[in-house]
């Protein structure tokens, strides 16, 4: 029987060892919306570690505390590093924070917002700036083609935010 207990105490001392969530190499590039996103996890990384501390912390449920804490670095990291980014007044050029409309070459039109990493929801029109796509982009005006996985995207609208 100590062999059963000793492996589930394994079990439980595995899960609580979580690896940390990766960071972008990128510039923690934020729009004003992405800003108050990084802040409102970090709050519910706060959160979620005083509860988990409230409970026991490590002795009452180590793989609750292990998320609180690996979550609650990240998030640290994100705000420490953030940099609140605007479009400037550019009109018609493709830079972070603006929302370009293109037509891929099979006719398919579609819009999207450039933003931070941790912004980036391409199925709620955003992308990051740090996409293939979006790379690609940066920079061209109006009119501007450019080659993203084999197919050619054209630019055919720009708006700020």
């Amino acid at each position: 029987m100590a062999v059963a207990f000793t492996r589930e105490e394994d079990y439980e001392a595995q899960a609580a060892n979580l690896p940390d969530r990766p960071i972008s190499p990128h510039p923690n590039l934020v729009t004003a919306t992405g800003l108050a996103q990084i802040e409102a996890e970090l709050a519910a990384a706060r959160a979620a570690y005083a509860t988990a501390q409230s409970e026991g912390g490590i002795s009452a449920d180590r793989t609750a505390m292990a998320r609180a804490t690996r979550d609650l670095r990240y998030w640290s990291a994100r705000r420490a590093s953030a940099q609140l980014t605007e479009p400037d007044a550019t009109p018609g050029v493709v830079q972070f924070g603006c929302t370009v409309e293109v037509e891929r070459d099979d006719g398919r039109q579609q819009t999207f917002r450039l933003v931070g990493e941790d912004e980036a929801d391409p199925k709620k029109g955003s992308i990051s700036y740090a996409s293939p796509l979006a790379v690609a982009l940066m920079r061209k005006a109006v009119g501007g083609v450019v080659l993203v996985n084999g197919g050619e995207v054209e630019i055919v609208a720009v708006r700020s935010a």
